[in-house]
């Protein structure tokens, strides 16, 4: 897998040469944050950075390189999916799992990121959290591990989140209050 690729798949997981527009407050229903991800394949890996913006009825998240270049842009307008990468491939999909199987040749099951994200597992579907003092919130969903190593004021701020052969280090540097 490429390092393109790496980061589009961070860009799944957890949209284009533009930071969103600043609104100072998070999409109702949802939020709105800004981060960095690191991403480890088998031996490949790449970082950069995320701009998310969630709310019940659409998702847009923009991946750019550390210094601001446009990598990925993918977003969900109700149930279709879009990925249009920094070179102008676009793809799209009526679930984020094809979606990435289209775009980078693999599924990665984005189903619960919204979710994870927030701190909890997703409603209707098996998980099992645990909360240890030693060791923090750990949510088992979806054959993910999601790992959380730091809350401020009730929200995720540092997380990791592995599968199989891929681990994804997510540390958000902002909320939308």
């Amino acid at each position: 897998m490429t390092r393109l690729g790496l980061c589009v798949a961070t860009a799944a997981v957890l949209c284009a040469c533009a930071g969103l527009p600043e609104h100072g407050a998070a999409p109702p229903g949802g939020f709105e944050l800004s981060g960095r991800v690191a991403v480890r394949h088998t031996k490949d890996s790449g970082s950069a950075r995320i701009f998310w913006r969630h709310s019940d009825d659409a998702d847009e998240l923009l991946i750019t390189s550390p210094v601001g270049q446009g990598i990925a842009r993918i977003t969900r307008e109700g149930d279709r999916f879009r990925l249009v990468t920094g070179d102008r491939k676009e793809y799209s999909a009526a679930d984020a799992e094809s979606l990435t199987e289209q775009a980078l040749g693999w599924r990665l099951p984005l189903s619960g990121l919204s979710d994870w994200i927030q701190g909890r597992a997703s409603a209707g579907r098996p998980a099992e959290v645990t909360r240890r003092a030693e060791e923090g919130l750990e949510i088992r969903q979806d054959g993910w591990r999601v790992a959380y190593q730091e809350f401020r004021d009730g929200r995720p701020f540092r997380m990791r989140l592995s599968r199989e052969d891929i681990e994804i280090r997510l540390v958000v540097d902002q909320w939308a209050k």
